[in-house]
This record gives C-alpha cells, structure tokens and sequence, in this order.
C-alpha cells in the first residue's frame, strides 16, 4: 500500500486530476471519512467530476468506495492539522461528514465554526439517525435504521422472519442518494439566493421517504400490515421467486394480465389459470402450480424460455454471474479488471461514459492502494483549492 498523504501535502501537489471532466467538474467537496452512505454518495459525486479531497484518520484502513478522490490522513486533535483542514473547508463547495451529533462541534469545525451559510458552502451532516430525536446520539447500522421505518418488515415472507436487503436499502438507497439530492438540491438553491446550507440527511428519513408508495397504498385500503400478504411483498404468486430443478432461482414478475398470459404459455400451464388470478383465495393453488412447473428445469433452461418474451422470467444471478448477462453486458455497467474482478460503472443515464476502462480501474485500484504511483498522482485540485483559499480569506476565517 502507498504511503497516505497528510494535511501537510494539501497545498502545492501538481498532477492531473483523476476525474476533470463530467457535469460537476468544478465543484469542491470535502468529505470526513466514515461509513455506508457518506463514502457512497461522494464517489457518485466524485464519478460525476466533483473535485473531493476525503479525509481520514491516521492509522486507518482504506474502505470501499473511495475510488476517484484523493485521500489524506488528518489528526482532527491536532489543531495545526485543523487549522489546514479549515483551509481546505473554506475553499470548497460542500462538506460531508457523518459522525455521530456534535462531534464537529467539539473539534471547532461545526457549521457555526466554518460560518457555513455566510460562505455559501453546504454542510451535509450525514447519520442514521438524524441529528435530533432520542436516538441521535445511539450507535446502530443499516439494519436498525430501516426496521423502524417499516421497510425491513416489507421485505418478509408470509411466517417467516424479515430478510436483510444486505446494506442497499439504507445505507445507499436511503441514506447516500438522499445524500447526493440533497447536496444538489442545496447547491441549486445557492445559485439563487448566494448562502449555504446545513443539511440534516438521515437513513431513516430517506427510507421512510422510500415507502411513500405503501403508505399511499396503505391509506387506500389496498395494503396489508400482514407480511406477505400483498401483490409486492411476494403475497402473490406471479410476484415471487421460485427454485429450478437445480437449486437456483428464477424472479417471476408478471403483475400484469398480458405478461402473466405469457408467463402461462412459456411455463406450458393452462391458460385458465388467468382467469381469477387476483382473488387472493386463488392464490395458493397457483403458486404451487407455478412452483412445480419451475421445478421440472434448471434455472438456466427456464432463463433461455422465457428470453424474448413477457413474461418477467428472469434468473436469479450472483455477482459472478452478473456480468455474463446478456443485458448486463449491453449496457457497460461493469469493467473488467485483470483479477477477475469487476468493477461498477456509473450508469450511462448520467453522463457519457469515462474515456477508457483502464483509467476506470486505474482509480479504483489507487482508491484500494493497490496502484504504486498513487503517491506521485494527487489530483491538481489542491493547487486549485489553495489558490481558492488564499482568495476567500477575507471573507472565511480558518
């Protein structure tokens, strides 16, 4: 691993940049390292071309997800090292951090401290619980968040226990897209009045915020508090996942009348299934007929029946397995490393698509500290940001 930088090399490194281009070229960001959602959300603002500089402890092990940013190790007890941190604060567009309520406060970097709304800049301050409430300062993770906002027990099968989504519905979905919304939104906002902003992102709030659809649904009388019992919960039969014949498993999403007609026909079952199919006193005796249809061909074969139709026959594939997927391989979301390993792109939705797969996976092992001449290839932004900061003194005490 390449020895990590120190606040003593943030001004005067000269090198190009790792990600000088894209729509968010431009923009600065500080982010203090920590867990989940933060590291995520300032990787997407990172392969959107913002410019982040992420700090870290000294000491520390490098995480995932800090492709494409330069990393420094700062002791945040040490004021010289603050006094160089506020620098880089003063200079820059918007601050992540996500430690627990208060703690910025007591090492004098709080939003008062950095005077966040005089100098435009945007304080996302990003945690699992929010920063008020009778937990806010209580120590939990994805899992906990997302059980009391409801949306764990969305994601239970009829008598048996809530299935953990791994750590995509609160730490990314949840917490580092809100995130990333509401920096944007924030930053959308300074175009037009010239402030800044203090930004209160919980992952309970956006998950919360993500079962808006339920609680609509919940409010017309057409979902049940009783797991899975509803047409989204795997309460329907064509709503499910089912095992082949050779132990792996096939997702069957034919909510609609058309596509479940054809589901019938690549499953050869009798098309008089359709008929009553949302009557839910129907719904045991179809589930076990498409349960033992499933059962009579390995997943594979059923993925090759099913390829062409609608009838939302789709595999169930592993992260090896993914990238072989003819529509996964279309679309590019996945670069090939050397390893045997792949490495996710960033949606081609976005913006176009990064100059080479080499320079991807370049950045990628450099955030992992596999690339030997990380240390000689900062990013230029510091003598950007420097310059910046010689600039906004006068209106931003460090």
């Amino acid at each position: 691993m390449p020895t990590p930088h120190t606040a003593d090399d943030i001004p005067g490194m000269e090198a190009e940049s790792c990600c000088a281009t894209g729509p968010l070229s431009g923009l600065r960001v500080v982010e203090f390292l920590g867990l989940g959602p933060a590291p995520f959300g300032c990787m997407l603002l990172a392969d959107l071309g913002a410019e982040v500089i992420t700090l870290r402890r000294p000491g520390s092990s490098v995480p995932a997800l800090v492709r494409n940013r330069e990393t420094l190790e700062v002791d945040l007890t040490d004021e010289d090292e603050c006094t160089k941190v506020r620098g880089l604060i003063a200079a820059a567009d918007v601050l992540v951090e996500g430690f627990r309520p208060r703690v910025m406060e007591r090492l004098g970097l709080g939003p008062d401290d950095v005077r966040t709304r005089e100098s435009g800049l945007i304080y996302a301050r990003m945690t699992g619980w929010g920063q008020t409430g009778p937990l806010a300062h209580t120590a939990g993770h994805d899992l906990n968040y997302i059980a009391v906002t409801g949306a764990l027990h969305l994601a239970t099968r009829s008598g048996s226990a809530p299935l953990a989504p791994a750590n995509l519905l609160g730490d990314f979905g949840g917490g580092a897209m809100y995130l990333v919304t509401s920096v944007l939104a924030a930053l959308h906002e300074r175009s037009r009045t010239g402030e800044g902003a203090v930004l209160d992102v919980s992952i309970l709030d956006g998950t919360t915020y993500l079962t808006s659809m339920q609680h609509e649904y919940r409010a017309r009388g057409t979902w049940s508090d009783v797991a899975g019992t509803n047409r989204l919960d795997t309460g329907a039969p064509y709503y499910d996942v089912y095992p082949c014949a050779d132990g792996h498993f096939v997702a069957v999403g034919a909510l609609e009348q058309p596509f479940f007609v054809v589901l019938l026909e690549v499953l050869e079952l009798d098309p008089e299934l359709a008929e009553g199919r949302e009557d839910p006193s129907n719904w045991p005796a179809l589930r076990e007929a498409i349960g033992a249809a499933l059962r009579t061909r390995t997943r594979d074969e059923w993925a090759r029946c099913a390829e062409g139709t609608d009838a939302c026959l789709t595999p169930v594939l592993d992260l090896s397995e993914a990238p072989a997927h003819p529509q996964v391989a279309h679309r590019e979301v996945l670069a090939a490393g050397g390893d045997g390993h792949w490495t996710p792109r960033l949606p081609s939705g976005f913006v176009e698509r990064p100059a080479s797969v080499e320079k991807l996976l370049r950045n990628w092992r450099r955030a992992s500290g596999d690339d030997p001449e990380a240390v000689t290839a900062a990013p230029a932004q510091r003598n950007r940001w420097a310059s910046a900061r010689t600039r906004q003194e006068n209106h931003v005490e460090p």
